[in-house]
């Protein structure tokens, strides 16, 4: 990636924040089955943006970069097929049981498949990256794997997860530069919303009536609105669609790395809100994948031509 243009890894600090909340509202939400609240949550997000994409239009001030509305779709399709794959891995994880402070770090697994991926794309890691990668494994050893090394179902799910998000992350790199990131924030939306929705239709319901009258009752619960209302609005439509703006010009491992903190915001929510308790080995667990997040991005940052 060029270094000429300067990317904004703050809006990725603020995706971040975003997105540790978004935790708590998939974890009150998970009442709900997995492929409906990932369509539910994914319209809302793209009928978010259409507001907001009319007035960026009518108040541009130059015109805006893209490569046509055939790159537009081809980013939006892509983008959407792996958020669909990601964010319904992930959910489903939740609805296993899985708490919110395990449901961030786990997924933030991704921060070592990014420059892994990247080996393959020709793109050179620096040795402090793996020293954090190294860490980041052993603090999540101590925060996943309580006694012997045994996997649990839901974590299986959260790592699926992180693998895919790690494509999305790629995916948004080779688009973004390419393409009005706002607008493709607002396909990847409705095509994951619709895959969702076929899914809802076979898989959560298969096709049975009693089961979809089931799930109208339990969505006009209050409780459950305000899940997927926030989780449309805020974590898909806002969280989202900065990440997609924020990743512009950045490193793709330099934007996994910042938006991993979603795992310690993730935890810190779990706490206030939930009044979720984590072990000393889990705190311990967290210091370390922290810290490793945070030695990997400082000396990254000094060095353009390294993931």
């Amino acid at each position: 990636m060029s270094g000429e243009k300067k990317g904004r890894p703050w809006l990725l600090l603020l995706t971040a924040v975003i997105w540790g909340t978004g935790f708590i509202a998939q974890r009150a939400g998970s009442v709900i089955p997995s492929f409906t609240f990932t369509a539910l949550r994914s319209l809302i997000g793209a009928l978010f943006l259409v507001p907001v994409i009319k007035i960026m239009d009518r108040h541009r001030d130059r015109k805006p970069e893209t490569g046509g509305r055939k790159t537009l779709l081809a980013g939006g399709m892509a983008c959407g097929f792996f958020l669909f794959a990601a964010s319904n891995l992930q959910q489903y994880g939740i609805e296993l049981g899985s708490t919110a402070g395990n449901a961030g770090f786990i997924t933030s697994c991704y921060i070592l498949i990014v420059p892994i991926l990247g080996i393959f794309l020709k793109r050179k890691c620096s040795w402090n990256v793996w020293v954090s990668v190294a860490a980041a494994l052993a603090g999540l050893y101590l925060l996943c794997i309580d006694g012997p090394f045994v996997l649990r179902k839901e974590d299986l799910f959260l790592f699926a997860c992180a693998f895919v998000f790690a494509l999305h992350i790629l995916c948004i790199d080779h688009f973004t530069v390419r393409t009005d990131g706002v607008k493709m924030a607002a396909l990847q939306f409705l095509f994951c919303g619709i895959l969702s929705l076929a899914a809802t239709a076979f898989i959560d319901y298969r096709m049975d009536f009693n089961r979809f009258a089931a799930l109208m009752h339990s969505i006009v619960s209050t409780d459950a609105w305000i899940s997927i209302l926030y989780a449309g609005a805020v974590s898909s439509g806002i969280g989202y669609t900065l990440q997609i703006v924020g990743q512009k010009n950045v490193n793709p491992t330099v934007a996994s790395l910042l938006m991993s903190l979603e795992s310690v915001f993730s935890v810190l929510f779990g706490w206030l809100l939930l009044s979720e308790k984590m072990t000393n080995r889990e705190i311990l667990g967290c210091g370390i994948l922290f810290a490793a997040v945070v030695f990997a991005q400082l000396k990254i940052t000094n060095k353009s031509n390294t993931c």
